[in-house]
């Protein structure tokens, strides 16, 4: 059975895909799984030095799946918790992550972005944080990281009206790093993570955890509040319906 995630290792730097381009990298149980355990073996790996984060196909990752069909016995709770420590684990890697974005970052994938250290954006990339419009809750430390990243204003425009952002207006407003075209995004990436790689691994660790220090307990606290808003949207009539329209507009 072909795996939702790959890792390829080569040189000190890890290559995560996320591999699931007929649904265009869209978020399911099974790609979060994958995902977790693959980020879990990049942590113990010391001879990795820097990651880069892509995705197969059309797209990075265009969000949850919302064609697929709610697992019954799923805990909502404990689903969103799963979803959740992909960011811890992005977060918390010693390695620094590259995210190397092309075509939609929407909704989850806007998110596994935004937990990235650095990200590279291709000229046809669109980000998008579409929950509020679909009567659903941010889970992926969105509420704290994007208003630090492009301030609370714009970060409530972002959140609360959900559009869609092209990856020039996206780098200019402090969302990604560098924009390059779409057949130079990987180049770009690896030339970032191998030269991350090439430094000394224990400064570059703690330097990332020094930057990072001040944003994570507040990250943590925000994650906690996200499981507390999701749990109280997921089920509402409004959900349903604005489900089932995105569903019938596709």
């Amino acid at each position: 059975m072909e795996t939702t995630v790959e890792l390829a290792v080569d040189d000190g730097v890890a290559l995560v895909w996320l591999n699931r381009p007929d649904r265009l990298n869209a978020v399911s149980p099974e790609l979060v799984d994958d995902l977790i355990r693959t980020l879990r073996a990049v942590a113990d790996d010391d001879t990795i030095g820097a990651v880069v984060l892509a995705g197969r196909g059309r797209a990075f990752c265009a969000g949850h799946d919302l064609k697929a069909a709610a697992d019954p016995g799923d805990e909502s709770r404990k689903r969103i918790e799963r979803l959740q420590e992909v960011t811890r684990l992005l977060r918390g890697l010693p390695q620094p992550v590259i995210a190397a974005v092309h075509g939609y970052a929407i909704g989850a994938g806007a998110e596994f972005a935004l937990g990235c250290d650095l990200v590279i954006a291709a000229d046809d990339a669109v980000f998008a944080f579409p929950e509020a419009g679909l009567g659903l809750s941010v889970t992926g430390g969105a509420s704290r990281l994007l208003p630090l990243l492009v301030g609370p204003l714009k970060a409530k425009e972002l959140i609360l009206l959900g559009e869609r952002v092209d990856s020039a207006t996206a780098k200019g407003m402090g969302l990604v790093n560098r924009r390059v075209g779409k057949e130079d995004l990987l180049d770009e990436a690896m030339t970032l993570a191998n030269r991350l790689a090439g430094q000394p691994r224990s400064s570059v660790t703690l330097a990332k955890r020094a930057l990072d220090r001040g944003i994570d307990s507040a990250v943590e606290t925000a994650l906690e509040l996200e499981v507390s808003h999701a749990l109280l949207t997921e089920n509402s009539p409004a959900v349903t319906e604005s489900i089932e329209r995105f569903r019938t507009d596709d």
